[in-house]
């Protein structure tokens, strides 16, 4: 049976938002976000600028891109969970496999400590960028509205009319920014299991420290 052109294109593209989002970042972090040129990703990723700009509004939405595909891959990977596994269990299982496999890019644990304090330090000054945070904001909000169907589906609840699946999406939101910057300022655990143990803090019921 022949390929569905659709499909490959469908894929093609998938790949090119996916390579330009990374490129964006690992440019971003090595230079300073002001020192990164649309120019600069495309050739990256060997592409036109132009490209860049029929996927991308801004660097800043190219790296919130990021964030709003991990969401993607945690409501996908909720949704594939077994039916009768509890509701944190399988969120905890399903982000913490999702975050294992995206990972930290550029923080990989046997690379140079050098290297490796280099690349936090320019995570946080990404970060901390305003256009960034705007439009980690708007992905934020965008990618809990996926996890709130995933969760709602799972849970027999309505997204629109419950506040059940919107509070727990928003809570995996939160859960997930506190680890990042607990991970960004001591690396010493692994980001996956600060989110494992912030997601079971909270699923006990977030008591007394």
């Amino acid at each position: 049976m022949a390929a569905d052109p659709s499909g490959l294109r469908a894929r093609k593209k998938e790949q090119t938002r996916i390579a330009l989002s990374w490129a964006t970042i690992r440019l971003a972090v090595d230079r300073g976000l002001a020192n990164v040129r649309v120019e600069d990703i495309a050739a990256e990723v060997g592409v036109s600028p132009r490209t860049f700009n029929n996927y991308f509004a801004s660097k800043g939405e190219a790296i919130a891109d990021r964030e709003l595909e991990r969401f993607r891959q945690f409501a996908d990977a909720l949704r594939g969970r077994p039916a009768d596994e509890p509701l944190w269990p399988a969120i905890t299982a399903a982000v913490r496999e999702r975050y294992a496999l995206t990972g930290e890019a550029g923080a990989d644990e046997e690379a140079d400590e050098t290297a490796r304090q280099r690349w936090v330090e320019g995570v946080r000054l990404m970060i901390a960028e305003p256009a960034v945070q705007r439009d980690l904001a708007a992905a934020s909000a965008a990618a809990e509205q996926q996890l709130a169907a995933a969760v709602a589906a799972r849970t027999g609840t309505d997204p629109d009319r419950d506040m059940f699946p919107r509070l727990v999406a928003g809570t995996v939101g939160v859960v997930l920014g506190t680890a990042r910057q607990q991970w960004l300022r001591d690396q010493s655990v692994p980001i996956a299991d600060l989110i494992a143990d912030a997601l079971a803090q909270v699923a006990n019921g977030l008591g007394s420290p």
